[in-house]
């Protein structure tokens, strides 16, 4: 069942159950290339059916920080709640229709963190080094290597918002990509979904001198020989953090 506008949108409703952790995402770029949609089909589990908009998928690459991370009924730390983290994705929606992402990989650049999110959410979490600088006229310089992996495979993002900021329209390709609130999971007992909620996130248009597709490489993807087909900036959203739940079969 592909996803209807209502159901889209009706993603952005708070759930009425407790959330099991909170998280603050900052400074966020999202940079997207068209990629054709049988080639994600491909590398998707049982259960999960690539999501398309004007018949085109997405491959996404994510950097940003992650601030005063903290379970429900626990202060954030220092050195432990604050790190970085960059995601490789795409956009799927299970039997019911429901829309969501599938992450191939999310490197982060705090262990613990790495091991709680493989541990309670089954989400391929690895460990990298990172680094990220803010310089002069808002440029951030953000740089990471997975490791274990090949140090020419490094990558380095340098990205500036270009535009004032506002919410994606609904029905637009910024909804589309932007406006995601279910991820999804494989466990050893099925397909698995997790609700996130936040205020739509404020999304300018970016520039971005520097850029590389070596994440998608990394991730068993053939690299676009062209620049990004999209890129966005978004200052950030606080979100709350819901339990991981099986999916009816």
């Amino acid at each position: 069942m592909i996803p209807t506008i209502e159901q889209r949108e009706a993603q952005r409703i708070r759930p009425k159950s407790a959330p099991v952790m909170y998280q603050t995402w900052r400074d966020l770029l999202f940079l997207h290339w068209e990629i054709d949609p049988e080639i994600i089909q491909q590398t998707l589990p049982d259960g999960l059916t690539v999501d398309t908009f004007e018949g085109k998928a997405y491959l996404g690459i994510v950097p940003f920080y992650m601030r005063w991370i903290r379970p429900r009924f626990l202060p954030a730390v220092p050195r432990i709640s604050f790190f970085l983290e960059t995601n490789v994705r795409t956009y799927v929606y299970d039997k019911s229709g429901t829309p969501g992402v599938w992450f191939y990989s999310l490197d982060c650049n705090q262990p613990l963190a790495v091991w709680a999110a493989r541990t309670f959410f089954k989400l391929p979490y690895f460990n990298a080094q990172m680094s990220a600088e803010r310089q002069g006229s808002g440029v951030i310089d953000y740089r990471t290597m997975r490791k274990g992996t090949d140090p020419n495979r490094a990558s380095r993002f340098r990205y500036v918002p270009s535009s004032l900021p506002k919410s994606a329209e609904i029905g637009s390709l910024e909804f589309f990509l932007a406006e995601r609130y279910i991820l999804f999971a494989e466990t050893r007992n099925g397909l698995a979904s997790g609700q996130v909620w936040h205020t739509p996130y404020p999304l300018s248009s970016a520039e971005v001198p520097v850029w590389d597709a070596n994440l998608l490489y990394l991730d068993r993807f053939k690299t676009p020989q062209r620049q990004p087909d999209l890129a966005h900036f978004s200052s950030g959203v606080t979100v709350d953090v819901f339990p991981l739940r099986l999916i009816d079969s």
